[in-house]
């Protein structure tokens, strides 16, 4: 298990945000809950004020389900590009669902993903990302706010 900092998440978020600012995203899309922290962070530094989020579930504490779930819905009126934000593609089964997901319903929308971290074994791979994970991630916003840490 890697424990992945505040330090390493400002100095990657840095180097991803010269990545994707390219791509001239009109809106972000946070991938509740790992892509939050992300998404606000992209968000202010590509000073995107248009941030929806999209809801998942896939485990059970640490018990994988059959099938995935999408929770809520965005509203994109007028939108061209649109950058979706998760933490990490682990397996890729949410990134890879949330993206068919999107682009089946909204067809005339560009959509790129980014993640900070990807796994070679995912079966998606985002179209930005900064580190190659080859084992658990830990990151600070799972561990450090925990009020028993406190």
């Amino acid at each position: 298990m890697k424990y992945y900092s505040y330090e390493d998440f400002k100095c990657d978020t840095k180097k991803l945000l010269l990545n994707v600012k390219a791509f001239e995203a009109e809106v972000i899309v946070g991938i509740a809950r790992g892509g939050l922290t992300l998404s606000h962070a992209i968000a202010e530094g590509l000073d995107i004020r248009e941030v929806q989020t999209l809801r998942t579930e896939l485990y059970d504490k640490t018990c994988k389900r059959e099938m995935l779930s999408i929770f809520g819905d965005c509203n994109f009126q007028n939108i061209s590009r649109v950058l979706v934000v998760d933490d990490i593609a682990d397996s890729g089964d949410t990134l890879k669902a949330i993206m068919e997901h999107l682009r089946a319903k909204y067809k005339n929308i560009d959509f790129k993903a980014t993640t900070l971290f990807y796994k070679k074994t995912s079966v998606y791979e985002p179209d930005f990302w900064v580190n190659e994970a080859d084992e658990w991630i830990d990151f600070f916003w799972e561990r450090d706010f925990k009020v028993n840490a406190l």
